[in-house]
């Protein structure tokens, strides 16, 4: 069976390494030049592929000669993980089986580019794992496979992502095996009146609002760890937070972003309602450090204000 990998980020990776074996050829995102000398960098898709010297197509969209070459290899079975373009209804005709994509939620909920994060910003006590077969609409196809993950309170995005991706690597061999055997199923009608949908990640939803409350900011930083990292500034720079801890009671009727504390567990900074320990930081030209780390080389840190 003839079967192509669509994947463009680190949560692709495990389960292309799961899939080298069947695969005829893997599709990435062609890179976009970033930083200020507008540099190519390679995804790490693109960079597991030729490690394992698999035959590699990269797209910026479904107008691309490349993505009709591809459909022209005739292929079977479409498998897809973290992507990042919607694949039309053309290209979905392609394949002579179907096409499966895997989602990181309990769908219908979750919907959408940003699942893992938002699931852990608002606090959700479980997750999921769902392969659907493909429609057009986003994440609107039928259930073939769903399993319930618990999701750690201490776990930020980077982890929950991992841990989920090397969960549909161990998956994804086994369900590729049976609808080569059997065909690909009709699969479960998603319930449309329990869809929900989440928004695009974007730079601006990184700004923390002290205003909020401890479990608010501390869930933000663990959503938006690996991008765009939650930040704030200090006396006018920008101070990345990386990692954090709610501190109890201690915040309420306090400014906030008052740096009322700082010491060997971090610095501890005042909210809406308690009190949150900045873990990890770094500050604007300067490497990551531990919060204590930073506050042993900021003179006069208690006292000042974070906004």
């Amino acid at each position: 069976m003839r079967t192509v990998f669509f994947g463009s980020s680190r949560f692709s990776v495990a389960p292309l390494r799961a899939l080298r074996e069947s695969l005829s050829c893997v599709v990435t995102k062609k890179a976009k030049p970033k930083g200020r000398g507008y540099l190519l960098s390679d995804n790490e898709v693109k960079e597991e592929a030729l490690r394992l010297g698999l035959p590699l197509f990269e797209i910026t969209s479904f107008k691309d000669e490349t993505a009709r070459q591809i459909a022209e290899l005739r292929p079977d079975l479409l498998v897809v993980a973290s992507f990042g373009l919607i694949i039309p209804r053309w290209f979905l005709d392609a394949p002579s089986v179907g096409a499966v994509n895997v989602h990181p939620s309990l769908l219908p909920r979750y919907r959408g580019p940003a699942p893992m994060q938002w699931a852990i910003w608002n606090g959700e006590k479980e997750t999921g794992i769902t392969f659907i077969t493909m429609s057009e609409r986003m994440d609107a196809g039928n259930i073939i496979y769903q399993e319930r993950v618990a999701v750690d309170p201490d776990e930020d995005a980077h982890g929950l992502s991992e841990r989920l991706s090397l969960r549909v690597a161990e998956l994804l061999p086994n369900t590729v095996k049976q609808i080569e055997l059997r065909g690909l199923e009709e699969g479960r009608v998603q319930k449309e009146e329990e869809a929900t949908y989440t928004p695009m990640i974007t730079k601006e939803l990184g700004k923390i609002d002290w205003g909020s409350g401890a479990t608010e900011i501390d869930r933000q930083v663990k959503a938006l760890v690996e991008w765009p990292t939650a930040y704030t500034t200090l006396d006018g720079k920008l101070l990345k937070i990386f990692e954090t801890r709610v501190d109890g009671p201690g915040g309420e009727n306090i400014d906030g972003g008052l740096v009322v504390d700082a010491g060997r567990e971090g610095i501890r900074v005042s909210t809406s309602s308690g009190l949150v320990t900045l873990k990890e930081v770094q500050f604007e030209g300067r490497k990551k450090m531990s919060g204590y780390q930073f506050s042993m080389g900021y003179r006069g840190l208690v006292g000042r204000k974070l906004l």
